[in-house]
């Protein structure tokens, strides 16, 4: 970074850059987690030390020139989510199964990866930043004894998206929907082992959902999320298990594990 020619690349020399910039590569240059940053649309890659030894970037074009037509793994595996982080959304991604080049060869390592929108002086987004941790958990087969069929209903796209993700990394099968009337659809065309559900949703909330789908499909099992206290589902008429948002990764599994 110190000895690139800055003035030949897109973003000019180091003294035009502006303050968000500066900051991000600073604290960018100093962590030990691998970390890389899209800057502006003309997508101007920037990475660090630990980035490069993580992906074996160390021999490649220096930082400062555009994202390759092959983009790093971190970039290319979820299209979507880079389009949210434009959108100004912060998104995290558990134990994400990432292709890297290394030693010749490509291998497949997990990370959590953390992306953060970087805005400018006036609130736009001008950059991404991408931070590449450990993996949290375990890896979970792909496919096991205790597969189940899971119903998720959550009107929340970014907390659908990520929960539906963390399931089907358990091995799990899943579909989603926003809300108690379509998923009543799907309970009628095909059987389901568990209904996965906000108990705050448009229309008909998720404890009337349940109780009319425990109607149509009586060994179907109840996991509610919501924001408020299990108190809220401690009276019910129907056999359930309420979880409390934020809940982690290894709470979701544990859960999921002591149903099947």
């Amino acid at each position: 970074m110190a000895t690139q020619d800055w003035s030949r690349s897109e973003l000019g020399p180091p003294e035009d850059w502006p303050p968000a910039l500066r900051l991000t590569l600073d604290i960018m240059l100093n962590t030990p987690l691998p970390m890389l940053l899209m800057w502006g649309r003309q997508q101007v890659m920037l990475y660090n030390q630990a980035y490069a030894i993580s992906a074996g970037s160390a021999s490649a074009s220096p930082p400062g020139g555009a994202i390759p037509v092959v983009p790093p793994a971190p970039w290319s595996w979820n299209p979507q989510a880079i389009e949210q982080c434009w959108a100004g959304q912060s998104l995290v991604f558990p134990r994400q199964a990432l292709k890297l080049w290394r030693d010749g060869r490509v291998l497949e390592t997990n990370f959590d990866l953390h992306y953060t929108p970087v805005r400018d002086a006036g609130g736009a987004v001008a950059g991404i930043l991408c931070a590449l941790a450990p993996a949290s958990a375990p890896a979970v087969p792909a496919a096991s004894a205790g597969r189940l069929r899971i119903l998720v209903v959550e009107d929340n796209q970014d907390a659908q998206y990520l929960v539906c993700e963390m399931l089907r990394a358990f091995g799990h099968e899943v579909s989603a929907v926003a809300n108690g009337e379509a998923a009543l659809e799907l309970l009628a065309g095909a059987p389901f082992d568990v209904l996965f559900s906000d108990v705050s949703l448009p229309g008909m909330s998720g404890v009337e959902l349940a109780r009319v789908a425990l109607q149509r499909q009586p060994r179907l099992r109840i996991v509610f999320a919501s924001g408020y206290s299990a108190s809220l589902t401690s009276h019910l008429d129907f056999p359930a298990v309420s979880m409390q948002k934020p809940y982690d990764i290894e709470q979701l599994q544990q859960v999921l594990h002591n149903l099947g």
